[in-house]
């Protein structure tokens, strides 16, 4: 498949971007080659420089649920364009759109919008900490929170050992108020509570990790994490910016009936566009600029467009009574098809899924943790990226991203994906052997 246009893209952008890219998943260096630039998509579907075409499973990392160019959302961004595009002063889009999260998300009281979900995460543990007079952060290895620098932490040599900076440019200071513990370890968060009396302001979890892959919670572990938090009178923050309005209306906290005291959004609340979110307990919330002393503010936070956008997918969401039905009965279609095909070529893998959210991985080890994640076989990965990228599927460029599925995905895309799966997984079969 020639891709003559994206490399010569790619030379062009490296001589002004940094590194070429401006995330840096983008730059397929986890996967080889040169990255795909885009030109447009609709539906399921997005199309290259080059002119080709392919069924998207990446799908902006995961905030057009409804796939790409979605009429509604396209005419509400169209709408908003021509009243101005940002004023500096509060909208009635603003308070539109919050009270459609808070009606969808019932633990949230009070939200406050963002241009990020790396904002709102790092607004969200400054908040808990504002609110507990506390320093100490409790966060999961394999979880990303944004590129915060309280969030870059790598574990210590032990569950219950404070964190390395895991880039340069994070203070060990900051490291120092970070502890990292395995995900889904429930024991690991008594022992630290029990290690760090009265000094750990909140704990922050992706209730289904997709940062690592997708790594469901175990049985019990988020209701743990609740019950721990309550007692030890510290914060339970969910990050649902991949999760929110994707796994459920509510999100995920919906899906396992649990209820944090603040919960960070992002990806589909912006309908394509940035926009982030933090909110909960109007009691902690209240704590929060202007009317408390816990500092926030944003140029462009609440953004009249990027608000508009929002309106129209939760309005589409909270409309479609069977939507997350169909998106659940879908993906585990792909998902039990690539097992059967994968089990038919003797390929080692494990899939994990739910909602509209998988993840292959090419593994016969358990992945409930990043230990176990990262005995995945990334060299195979890489190969089945290309081989099915040349036969028209866009999968996530890494081993640990989590794929998605949109409205606009049908079983013919299932089916198409299948079969090219199937003749990829036989390409590379013949040339291991």
């Amino acid at each position: 498949m020639s891709v003559e246009r994206s490399i010569a893209a790619f030379a062009r952008a490296r001589n002004v971007i940094a590194g070429g890219v401006n995330s840096s998943v983008r730059a397929f260096k986890a996967v080889g080659g040169s990255p795909i630039f885009m030109k447009s998509g609709s539906g399921a579907m997005i199309r290259d420089i080059d002119g080709h075409e392919y069924i998207d499973y990446i799908l902006s990392w995961g905030p057009l649920l409804l796939g790409h160019a979605h009429p509604a959302v396209v005419k509400a961004i169209a709408a908003a364009a021509q009243r101005g595009l940002s004023f500096g002063t509060p909208t009635e889009t603003e308070t539109e759109l919050a009270e459609l999260v808070c009606a969808m998300v019932p633990s949230i009281e009070r939200v406050r919008f963002t241009s990020s979900g790396t904002e709102a995460a790092m607004s969200a543990a400054r908040l808990a900490r504002g609110y507990t007079r506390r320093d100490k952060i409790v966060k999961f290895a394999g979880c990303y929170h944004g590129a915060a620098d309280v969030f870059l932490i790598a574990a210590g040599s032990s569950a219950l050992t404070l964190g390395n900076p895991s880039s340069p440019g994070v203070p060990r200071g900051t490291a120092a108020d970070t502890i990292v513990l395995a995900y889904n370890d429930a024991a690991a968060v008594d022992a630290a509570f029990a290690a760090n009396p009265e000094q750990i302001a909140a704990v922050i979890v992706e209730p289904y990790a997709g940062n690592m892959g997708l790594v469901p919670p175990k049985p019990g572990f988020l209701e743990r994490l609740r019950e721990v938090c309550a007692r030890e009178h510290a914060v339970l923050i969910f990050d649902e910016v991949m999760t929110g309005f994707r796994l459920a209306r509510g999100g995920a906290q919906e899906r396992e009936s649990i209820s944090p005291d603040l919960t960070v959004l992002g990806k589909v609340i912006g309908g394509g566009l940035p926009v982030g979110a933090f909110g909960g307990r109007e009691e902690i919330m209240a704590y929060l600029s202007p009317d408390g002393p816990v500092f926030h503010a944003g140029t462009l936070s609440g953004n009249p467009i990027a608000m508009a956008a929002g309106i129209a997918m939760l309005k589409a969401i909270r409309d479609d009574a069977t939507l997350f039905d169909r998106l659940e009965v879908l993906t585990t279609l792909l998902a039990r098809g690539l097992s059967e095909l994968l089990g038919k070529h003797n390929v080692a893998h494990r899939i994990t899924h739910a909602g509209s959210m998988f993840c292959l991985y090419f593994s016969d080890a358990p992945v409930s943790d990043l230990a176990g994640v990262l005995k995945s076989d990334t060299e195979f990965y890489a190969k089945y990226f290309h081989a099915m990228l040349d036969r028209g599927v866009l999968l996530p460029p890494s081993q640990y991203e989590a794929a998605f599925l949109s409205t606009a995905h049908s079983t013919r895309e299932v089916e198409r994906t299948l079969e090219a799966a199937d003749a990829a997984l036989s390409q590379l079969s013949v040339s291991v052997g």
